[in-house]
């Protein structure tokens, strides 16, 4: 409105399709040698998306980060202990979400971050900064945490019950976006 739009207007979500995303056995086990929380990040591994905030705790967490990116090469150099996974899609991408104590979105610039609720439907909850996109998904003290110290919001989100989480991420299902749109079409006359 504030753009000069006339009209109602409305939020049109995104959805999980639980059918490909879903986990297909028991999770692994965990490498690090003392048995650090998991902490997943998923998406394009690229400088943009802040990767480095994440990955300077890689002594404090088992860092593991699904994607393929510019950045990929620069960032394996620098950081020895993350564990980089590559590209993964539908079952081995839900047995990382599904596995993974907490997820992370460390990025301060993407607008929505499809990942979190791909995370959110396998009962994994997330820590992120408080910032557009995670403030559109995250439920403060139901799915996840939010704070300038991401190290303090996944100690904090690692305790969050995985079942209330995944109930959290009912409403991000495709018959949603679906009905969303269905009800906000324009009859033509």
């Amino acid at each position: 409105k504030h753009h000069g739009f006339k009209g109602e207007i409305l939020p049109w979500s995104r959805g999980v399709d639980r059918e490909f995303l879903k986990p297909d056995g028991p999770c692994y086990q965990k490498s690090s040698y003392n048995k650090l929380p998991v902490v997943l990040c998923v998406g394009r591994v690229s400088e943009e998306k802040n990767l480095d905030d994440l990955c300077i705790l890689q002594h404090e967490f088992e860092i593991r980060i699904v994607g393929d990116g510019p950045y990929l090469k620069e960032l394996s150099q620098r950081y020895p202990a993350v564990i980089f996974l590559g590209y993964k899609q539908g079952k081995d991408l839900a047995n990382e979400y599904a596995c993974a104590d907490v997820f992370c979105f460390p990025s301060r610039v993407d607008t929505f971050g499809i990942v979190m609720i791909e995370a959110l439907s396998l009962g994994t909850p997330i820590a992120a900064y408080k910032v557009p996109g995670p403030i559109d998904i995250i439920e403060e003290g139901i799915n996840g945490h939010m704070s300038d110290d991401l190290a303090k919001s996944i100690r904090i989100a690692m305790h969050y019950d995985r079942n209330r989480v995944q109930e959290s991420s009912m409403k991000w299902t495709w018959e949603n976006c679906w009905n969303i749109f269905k009800e906000n079409l324009i009859p033509v006359i």
